[in-house]
């Protein structure tokens, strides 16, 4: 008689990793293959050369973020021996090492790209990093250029025993120089290091185009650096470093802590050091004896080093070699009231669609709120606002016109800490009352509330945002902007801040759920209520648009609700770990990407809720929020329900459905974890284009035809 085999604890862990691995994709490796994707719209041959280029080099600005930022969490668990599993099971160690291959492929993808986009360029006349296009003349602007305006400017340091190795910063690029003295014949080593303040490239006047690297330039006139010596060879590199801010719970000064902090993030570790491919291996060994570079990853580049820096050719003045100009939209519903925000937001809740309809619309709703003598408050919520804000310059007028103004400002927003400090300190000066929130807690939700007395008495008008307060990122990146005065949802929304500013919890919540206290629930609940439709006979589908789906306990739960029979479409711009189309666990969800002109940003749900049942319709909701742990429990976020009829329409029949229709921009999630690009068809459809063309959401607009849904579940929510 046999019996059963007794499985140890090692038994036991790898049956679970071995699970984990066939229920769940790798979020760091997911995000390399969305910026796969990014980097794909490089070679896209139906965009305009100057819009790849901007392609490449957003996908080498991704890439190095990435590599200071999650990679640089990775290098130091391992250091510190931290063993915690991906969700998919793998290691630290075993994910750096999946990282790097992967991070190589893209780099050789890169300059693959960038040779392409480079001979290409100049057969229009673009000349980048082609010094064959210097002739005689260039070569005397170059020399006087070099010898008036860099050579002042730079720094020689002798690398030897007399002389410490200097710092480098982060995103530093610098040129070494082996040397010998010809009187002696002695070696000698000299390092450049590029000030920040000098430009990426140099533009030479002529009839021709043509651009040169700052390192390239320091090299063709390094003789004049130093005389007396011979030139034996030269290399250019850059170091990348750790650029997470970590901020202890007990922070008693948040301010002084963050700039401490961000002190402290110019010095951190090494992360990756990229190298010219020729670069001397002397130098190379130098470098990483000094740098101190265990852990890093070592690139050596055949191209371009700092791919990211060929955005500042982008903005050259070729129209021809860019997409058609575009200019947004005023909403007809604010222009139908003179523009009169609160005449037309008093009269219905309307919805905004950016960068189809201008962000304008948003800066005038605090605008007229900061002028008009009955505005008696004004709360706003900022994370990323840029450097040059009208947001933050009509709520210093706001203030210093007698108003009681609160600012929520987010110390917390990554690369952003410096320019949030300095407008936390511009707004307290002119009296508004900044406050930075939870010190554990990003608060990432984008509200902004206005407080106006009126005839019957006060009332509240309030703006939600799936997008930041940025008028820069508004013109490229897709979001909704939500106006309302109804009375439940600005209660809710003065609870927020409440709870934002004074920590007072927030109870009986009337519409708005808010992450980290029910936002999570809410969404299961109405997950929930799928699956018991489905269960019961009835038809059941959940639609969403997210920027990244990472959260294990959502992920298990969509799949709960494929289990069941509920039909799930999502369109996730960026990282999936939920693994799409597997046999009795997802064969009812499909996953899409959408990569195309602009960024979709935006974040949308929509639940059938028995919609063909008697009085049935799709619950939906915009929100702040992705699905990931970080924006469920540890920030403050917003979901917004909307139950105007007509923004419900405009929203669900218009915004998420051209999503779910689109084919012309669209990836699709294999079951191995791979994209491939969708097949456009007989009638390609392009939401960009579509909303580009057609008119607003808050005018006249009709919706997509019925008949073009996709799927029939959608067909009927959208009727």
């Amino acid at each position: 008689m046999s019996s059963a085999p007794i499985l140890t604890d090692q038994d036991e862990m790898a049956g679970a990793v071995e699970d984990a691995a066939q229920r769940y994709f790798n979020r760091e490796l997911s995000w390399l293959a969305f910026n796969e994707r990014v980097l794909a719209e490089a070679r896209n041959t139906s965009y305009p050369l100057l819009e790849r280029l901007r392609f490449l080099s957003i996908s080498g600005s991704n890439l190095d973020e990435f590599m200071m930022i999650r990679v640089a969490g990775l290098v130091g668990q391992v250091q510190r021996g931290i063993e915690r599993r991906a969700i998919d099971g793998r290691t630290p160690t075993q994910q750096l090492s999946a990282i790097r291959e992967t991070v190589h492929k893209l780099n050789r993808v890169q300059q693959d790209s960038w040779r392409s986009l480079q001979a290409g360029l100049a057969d229009t006349g673009i000349h980048i990093a082609d010094e064959r296009r210097i002739n005689a003349r260039a070569y005397v602007w170059l020399k006087s250029y070099f010898l008036e305006e860099i050579a002042p400017v730079i720094t020689l340091q002798a690398l030897d025993p007399a002389h410490p190795f200097p710092f480098i910063a982060n995103r530093g690029i610098g040129v070494l120089f082996n040397l010998t003295r010809e009187s002696d014949d002695h070696q000698v080593v000299e390092m450049i290091l590029i000030p920040s303040g000098l430009p990426r490239f140099v533009r030479v006047p002529g009839e021709e185009v043509v651009y040169i690297s700052m390192e390239r330039l320091i090299c063709r006139f390094a003789d004049h650096l130093f005389p007396g010596f011979s030139i034996r060879g030269d290399g250019a590199f850059r170091v990348l470093r750790d650029s997470d801010i970590e901020i202890e719970e007990e922070a008693e000064d948040l301010v002084r802590t963050f700039r401490t902090a961000i002190q402290r993030r110019r010095r951190g570790q090494v992360i990756q050091l990229e190298l010219e491919a020729d670069f001397d291996p002397d130098a190379e060994q130098l470098l990483r004896e000094q740098l101190g570079i265990q852990g890093a990853t070592i690139i050596k580049s055949d191209g371009m080093i700092g791919i990211a820096g060929l955005g500042d050719i982008v903005d050259e003045d070729r129209p021809d070699l860019k997409f058609a100009h575009y200019n947004p939209r005023y909403p007809e519903r604010i222009l139908e009231h003179d523009g009169d925000c609160f005449s037309a937001i008093r009269e219905k809740d309307i919805i905004i669609h950016h960068p189809y309809e201008s962000f304008e619309v948003v800066v005038d709703f605090v605008r007229q709120a900061a002028a008009d003598p009955d505005v008696v408050a004004i709360k706003q919520t900022l994370y990323r606002a840029g450097n040059q804000s009208p947001v933050i310059a009509a709520l210093i007028a706001a203030a210093e016109a007698g108003k009681s103004v609160t600012a929520v400002v987010e110390l917390k927003a990554r690369f952003e800490e410096e320019q949030n400090l300095l407008w936390a300190s511009k707004l307290e000066r002119a009296g508004v009352q900044v406050i930075y929130g939870f010190v554990d807690w990003k608060t990432h939700a984008k509200v902004s509330m206005v407080v106006r007395r009126e005839e019957a008495g006060f009332r509240t008008y309030c703006h939600f945002g799936t997008g930041n307060y940025h008028p820069v990122t508004a013109k490229i990146y897709t979001d909704l902007s939500f106006f309302t005065a109804d009375p439940k949802l600005t209660r809710d929304a003065a609870k927020l801040f409440n709870f934002v500013t004074g920590y007072i919890e927030p109870r009986e919540m009337e519409g708005l759920a808010i992450s980290p206290i029910n936002l999570r629930q809410t969404l299961y609940d109405h997950i929930d209520r799928e699956i018991e439709n489905a269960r019961d006979g009835r038809p059941a589908a959940i639609w969403a648009k997210l920027n990244s789906l990472t959260d294990k306990g959502m992920i298990d739960r969509l799949y709960a609700a494929s289990q069941a029979g509920v039909e799930i479409q999502l369109v996730v711009r960026g990282i999936c770990c939920l693994r799409a189309g597997i046999e009795s666990l997802s064969e009812n969800i499909r996953v899409k990407s959408i990569i195309g002109r602009f960024l979709e940003h935006s974040r949308i749900w929509a639940f059938a809720n028995g919609y063909n049942m008697p009085g049935g319709r799709a619950k939906l909701f915009i929100s702040s929020a992705d699905a990931m742990s970080r924006n469920l429990d540890r920030r403050v976020e917003t979901l917004v329900p909307i139950r105007n009829h007509t923004v419900h329409d405009q929203v669900l029949k218009q915004v998420l459905l051209a999503n779910l229709l689109d084919t012309d921009q669209s990836w699709e999630l294999e079951a191995d974890g791979s994209y491939a690009r969708m097949d456009s068809g007989e009638k390609p459809f392009n939401c960009h284009r579509y909303f580009m063309t057609n008119s607003s959401l808050s005018g006249r607009g009709g919706a997509l035809e019925a008949g073009d849904v996709p799927t029939l579940a959608l067909r009927k929510a959208a009727i």
